[in-house]
């Protein structure tokens, strides 16, 4: 959640795919929601799965913390418990929440993380410091018992390459060596899931924060090193095919937009997921996945003000995410793309630190609600996503979703006039999955919105929305 001659190729590929044609799409790619201060709190959770079920999606990922369910997370010493009995771990509001979704009929997809209990780890010095695979397997075994008829699609780590998740992420000389601590914990699980009878839900690795730092490694560099593709921690015999059935990535992009290219190679955006492809397909050659391993876009937001120093205004969120979803969709390697935060994070008045101290605001401002609730545009936006790109002099393209749509419905597309004043454009029928494209005019100034009306009768404008360039 961070943020040479090919960096104009990129640019133009991933400006390319904006303009894919339908045919080239992801056809069953599906919406996953997560909001885990607003679902994990018993006295918010109802009225925001009720938002999430109105914005038509019905499927959530949830954060499974170690740490916070371990018996004695704090202590040195490991309990002399049997640890893969689910009844020694204090479940909570995880219990609450995989139930009310399974009640409403929802999937869930479970991602086991750190941090994890002191004891769990190597030094037992901290709590993300060399877990120890075994215990981790232990742990899983639990999970897997507890949860097995509660989790449609298993996923291992938040952002193992982040150190705020897993450490060492480098050696004292520099280089990576979180990938290969990941892969020793992701075949644990692999093993534990397995054994409890959940080997036929789909297990993902990855979950990749986009940009690697000094601190952090970056996703490309991590990956190569999971899947022992990086020479230089190669060892004979000691690798096998790591069976993973997808692979899950956080492609967060700038405030720069959608289509912001990183100069690091090995990074990856929302506007260069193709390098992700590109390494999975080599990998796949190379023989250590799957042919065809899927994209989980499975965290992913456009952070806003009032954050001004990582934000965009409140008007763009929604643009900026309707382009970021298209470029999802039109890319047949992705299998899911999503939404983090249903409610902003909270201001912090003590500010942040590191590179975050001239800022208020430490946490995300992703959400389709500022912290207070009140609805920001991203909400409709989210409802009604819209994309205008400028084709030729005159014209545009139009492609636009209708989320809660369950099947093909009508939608109106307006057009706001010099004036300010908003007609109708024309009326286009959404396909069974609730997409739509359009042509249009264009004039300097206008703006864009989607209307429709809903089976209960009523009625939801999108945001306006102003045109885009073409490649």
């Amino acid at each position: 959640m961070l943020r040479p001659t090919l960096r104009v190729a990129a640019l133009a590929c991933a400006l390319i795919a904006l303009a894919a044609p339908a045919a080239d799409a992801a056809r069953d790619q599906f919406m996953t929601f997560e909001a885990p201060r607003d679902l994990l709190d018993p006295a918010t959770r109802p009225a925001a799965m009720d938002k999430i079920a109105d914005l038509g999606v019905d499927r959530l990922r949830v954060i499974l913390t170690w740490a916070n369910v371990a018996p004695s997370p704090n202590a040195r010493t490991k309990p002399s418990v049997d640890l893969t009995d689910p009844s020694v771990y204090r479940w909570g509001e995880y219990d609450a929440l995989l139930d009310a979704a399974k009640a409403r009929g929802w999937a869930v997809l479970l991602t086991v993380s750190g941090p994890v209990p002191r004891w769990a780890t190597k030094a037992r010095r901290d709590k993300v410091t060399n877990p120890r695979p075994q215990e981790f397997e232990a742990f899983m075994t639990a999970v897997g018992r507890h949860y097995a008829d509660r989790v449609a699609i298993w996923s291992v780590w938040n952002e193992p390459n982040h150190p705020d998740f897993l450490r060492p992420q480098y050696d004292r000389r520099r280089r990576p060596v979180s990938g290969r601590l990941y892969r020793r914990l992701f075949l644990a699980a692999w093993r534990a899931l397995r054994a409890t009878g959940n080997g036929r839900a789909p297990l993902l690795m990855g979950e990749t924060a986009p940009r690697g730092t000094g601190k952090v490694v970056a996703p490309l560099a991590f990956l190569r090193q999971a899947l022992c593709l990086d020479r230089s921690y190669r060892r004979k015999g000691r690798c096998t095919n790591l069976p993973a059935d997808g692979y899950a990535h956080h492609s967060y992009s700038t405030r720069q937009g959608p289509f912001f290219v990183p100069e690091n190679p090995d990074d990856v955006t929302m506007g260069v997921v193709d390098r992700l492809n590109r390494a999975l397909q080599l990998a796949a050659r190379a023989g250590v996945v799957k042919d065809r391993l899927p994209i989980y876009l499975d965290e992913f937001g456009v952070q806003s003000y009032p954050d001004r120093l990582l934000g965009v205004p409140l008007r763009q969120q929604p643009e900026y995410y309707a382009i970021s979803e298209k470029l999802a969709y039109d890319n047949p390697r992705v299998a899911s793309f999503s939404q983090y935060l249903l409610r902003d994070d909270p201001k912090d008045t003590k500010g942040g630190s590191g590179s975050l101290a001239a800022s208020a605001f430490p946490g995300f401002e992703s959400g389709l609600e500022l912290a207070n609730g009140k609805r920001k545009p991203a909400y409709d936006g989210f409802r009604l996503p819209l994309v205008v790109q400028l084709a030729g002099r005159t014209g545009v393209r139009l492609w636009g979703k209708v989320r809660p749509a369950t099947g093909p419905t009508e939608a109106t597309i307006q057009q706001r006039d010099g004036r300010g004043r908003w007609r109708t454009l024309r009326t286009v029928t959404t396909d069974a999955d609730g997409y739509f494209r359009a042509t249009g005019r264009n004039r300097t100034g206008r703006t864009w919105r989607v209307v429709w009306t809903a089976p209960d009768g009523r009625t939801h404008t999108g945001p306006p929305i102003r045109a885009y360039p073409k490649p």
